[in-house]
């Protein structure tokens, strides 16, 4: 079976990684899209951060009517801050019969060369890569590499920084989220302060 793994911090999961997940898995020949939501990215602070379960709870909600796409919690048991190159590994370990391969944004592909350890993710896994509209100058170091596959998904511009920041100001941003994902938030009065 073929593993596409989205990772993400999800706080929280919105319409934006739906689309482009479920576009993967059924617009590609990945069998499954994993959500691996990230305990603690080691370039973002942690003190944004909901907490692990609450945001491993929220991707369940988003998932749930989507046979394909499944929530992970596979590194909230790795040592932190984590490194994809680490969850990889024990990925292969813990799964023999799966490929597993990355899914990513155009804009994360730009600083692949900054990854721990890139080379041996990129001689042993395929990335997938989605558009993202970005002002940057292309890196192009990737553009051509076997591994890497550019896929034609919609260009999906939500940002959890943007919902987050709009919950806090009053603002109605439910079409943005899985309605049961903007019930679980508005229940547990998330990031209103």
């Amino acid at each position: 079976m073929k593993i596409g793994l989205y990772f993400g911090t999800f706080n929280p999961i919105h319409v934006g990684h739906l689309i482009i997940a479920n576009h993967m898995a059924e617009h590609s020949d990945l069998d499954q899209v994993w959500m691996v939501v990230t305990p603690h990215n080691p370039l973002k602070k942690k003190s944004t951060l909901l907490d692990d379960y609450h945001r491993l709870q929220m991707v369940f909600l988003a998932t749930e009517d989507f046979p394909k796409i499944k929530p992970s919690d596979i590194e909230f048991k790795l040592p932190q801050p984590n490194y994809t190159v680490n969850t990889l590994v024990h990925l292969e370990e813990k799964y023999h019969n799966y490929e597993f391969s990355l899914i990513m944004g155009e804009d994360n592909l730009k600083s692949l060369h900054k990854w721990k350890n890139y080379e041996v993710i990129l001689e042993r896994h395929d990335v997938y890569v989605y558009p993202r509209i970005s002002t940057e100058e292309e890196n192009l170091e990737f553009k051509n590499h076997p591994k890497i596959h550019l896929i034609d998904a919609p260009v999906v511009e939500i940002s959890a920084t943007f919902i987050r920041d709009n919950i806090k100001k009053g603002k109605n941003i439910q079409p943005l989220l899985p309605a049961k994902v903007w019930e679980y938030i508005d229940h547990n009065n998330f990031y209103k302060k």
